[in-house]
């Protein structure tokens, strides 16, 4: 841990995490409140609230990395957090003089610029670190997340009530700019020796898919990401309706729901940590995939506040198990000139299934109410357990290794 955070590059990626998870909240729960009183708790506009934040993941995230790969990584983050301190200056312009719809533009610059920004923060630290401190970068990076989960509600919550969205809005550009200034820290980008590329964009990203289908365990992770995406899109933008119709509390108390479930992913996190050396990444991620299905199952069906808060932190607590197992399994089962494009491939899988069902979740609670809903979401967290079932007694390659070195 000294060692981590005595590397410059490494504290100065932390401070720019820290700095931009205080603008990302502010920024989600000032215009999630905000438009729900525009719109006297429209479904269709709060849904449309986390497609402006999703969607450009799909569109963007084949393209993001192969231009971070072109681009020098620290200029790349510098330039896309001034860029979405930009656009959130030029939101507080438009709900001055022209329409308060405008906060949804803050969101989708913000989104889009993401898919630039992150894959250059990992060639950072894969370029500043030794090989062995990566992998401990990367988990205090992800607790940074983590702990955002619980302080990233309350703080939101609050700068929205007692300042209102335009000191809300500002507090995020201030935020994304703190996060460039940050980044300044960092030595200059090395000069990367460019490969002559003989292949076009979409040459690159027909390969990665062939590669995906041609790979059995791939091909079943892809269809578990989309039952996986399809039933968190289903349920994203109808949290605060469960907080206000359920529960029948008003709706800022979807910060403690937030806070319960972020809370089970730090200690949940710390539990997976410990019990993944020794449990095969399939197992980890059935686990997960079954946790989650009977922690939506009785959230959508409760209203009683403990019960929703125990399911949530059930949920939290085994999401670890999830992300842990995906990220294996895709390692194990990748060559590593293909890691980049099978994330490419995969990753979109995901977000694009919870994008479609984020589009329809405002008109479906319309038709339905949140029970069905909640309960739809559990039922497609089981299918994709089943599609995972066949793996369940795969050996790792590197398992396969030392079994054939024995014998």
């Amino acid at each position: 841990m000294g060692q981590l955070l005595n590397n410059r590059v490494v504290r100065a990626i932390f401070i720019s995490a820290l700095f931009l998870q205080v603008g990302i909240w502010v920024r989600n729960f000032a215009v999630l409140l905000f438009v729900v009183e525009k719109t006297n708790n429209n479904p269709v506009a709060v849904s449309m609230i986390s497609i402006a934040e999703f969607a450009p993941i799909f569109i963007f995230s084949f393209i993001g990395g192969t231009f971070a790969d072109r681009w020098k990584p620290k200029k790349t983050m510098i330039w896309c957090d001034l860029l979405s301190a930009v656009s959130v200056f030029a939101v507080i312009f438009t709900l001055e003089f022209g329409t308060w719809k405008a906060v949804f533009f803050a969101t989708l610059i913000s989104s889009i610029l993401s898919q630039f920004s992150q894959p250059s923060g990992m060639k950072l630290f894969k370029m500043h670190l030794k090989e062995e401190l990566i992998q401990s970068a990367m988990s205090i990076y992800q607790t940074i997340f983590a702990i955002f989960m619980i302080l990233g509600p309350i703080l939101g919550t609050f700068v929205f009530q007692r300042f209102g969205i335009d000191v809300s809005i500002a507090v995020t550009g201030v935020a994304f700019l703190l996060s460039a200034l940050a980044l300044t820290l960092i030595p200059a980008d090395h000069s990367m020796e460019r490969e002559e590329k003989t292949t076009t964009l979409l040459q690159e990203m027909k390969s990665g898919i062939q590669y995906v289908l041609a790979k059995k365990e791939l091909k079943l992770l892809g269809i578990c990401f989309m039952a996986a995406g399809l039933a968190i899109g289903l349920i994203q933008p109808l949290n605060i309706f469960l907080v206000m119709e359920r529960l029948g509390l008003p709706k800022e108390n979807l910060q403690w729901l937030l806070m319960v479930n972020g809370a089970g992913m730090i200690i949940g996190g710390a539990f997976s940590m410990v019990f993944s050396k020794n449990t095969p990444p399939q197992r980890l991620l059935m686990l997960g995939m079954l946790a989650n299905a009977i922690g939506m199952a009785i959230i959508g069906g409760s209203t009683v506040l403990w019960i929703t808060l125990i399911a949530q932190f059930v949920s939290g607590f085994f999401m670890p198990c999830i992300q842990i197992g995906i990220n294996t399994m895709i390692l194990q089962n990748t060559e590593s000139d293909f890691i980049g494009r099978v994330n490419g491939t995969l990753s979109p899988l995901f977000t694009g299934s919870m994008v479609v069902t984020m589009s329809m979740a405002g008109s479906l609670k319309e038709m339905w109410s949140i029970v069905p809903m909640y309960e739809l979401a559990a039922i497609l967290f089981i299918v994709g357990l089943l599609f995972i079932m066949p793996l369940y007694n795969k050996v790792s390659p590197k398992n396969m290794e030392i079994s054939k070195d024995r014998a």
